[in-house]
């Protein structure tokens, strides 16, 4: 990987404040064969609470820290860092997580999502079409055209105020059931379009939307 490249995907997990603990290694990750340091020395997996991104790093010397336990991984308040010595500057790959990691993912994504319900109500508010045939929020699982025109319907009559809304109105349709399953296999990297997580760097023909920063107001 050159430099360049190198930076990029720096920036992505520097993007990232606080992470949910996934799977925490006392002993060092054995499987990993890429940095002889992770089979050394305690290393966690986690996941980003902004933009799901898939990361490692090390816990200061002597520190347990538990699955779900949401930490500080962030670089411009490193005195936050109570437990947190060293974040991988590069982000993880989905078959890079260990068994545990992978079995707890749902469950984080789901978390994270409903921390984020207002952000992705916006998105079923605003989800426009990509193409003249497809629509954004078709690619959502349990949007098909019968629920896409539902659900533009009911939002031209009334925004959605929140997931408890959008399942009263759209009926048999669960958001963050079906957001988290998007993500889950945005993270597995087997999409053509990727609506929030960044595609993996090794899906080279993928299209990101990157609708997570509009949502939040960064572009």
């Amino acid at each position: 990987m050159s430099s360049r490249d190198r930076d990029y995907w720096r920036r992505l997990v520097s993007r990232e404040e606080y992470a949910l603990v996934l799977d925490f290694m006392p002993r060092g990750n054995p499987t990993d064969h890429h940095h002889p340091s992770h089979r050394e020395r305690p290393i966690a997996q986690a996941i980003g609470c902004r933009y799901f991104t898939l990361l490692e790093f090390h816990p200061k010397p002597g520190v347990d820290v538990a699955i779900g336990e949401k930490l500080y991984v962030g670089f411009s308040r490193r005195e936050l860092r109570d437990k947190v010595s060293f974040v991988w500057g590069e982000p993880i790959l989905y078959d890079d997580l260990t068994s545990i990691a992978k079995s707890n993912l749902p469950t984080a994504i789901q978390s994270i999502v409903l921390e984020l319900e207002k952000e992705f109500t916006t998105f079923f508010n605003i989800a426009q079409p990509l193409t003249i045939k497809l629509h954004m929020l078709e690619l959502i699982p349990g949007v098909g055209k019968k629920t896409l025109w539902v659900i533009l319907e009911e939002r031209s009559r009334e925004p959605f105020k929140n997931f408890a809304d959008i399942r009263n109105r759209v009926k048999g349709f669960d958001p963050q059931k079906a957001v988290v399953e998007r993500i889950l296999s945005e993270l597995r990297g087997s999409e053509r379009y990727y609506l929030f997580v960044h595609p993996p760097r090794n899906v080279a023909t993928a299209v990101f939307l990157d609708c997570l920063s509009k949502l939040y107001g960064e572009k």
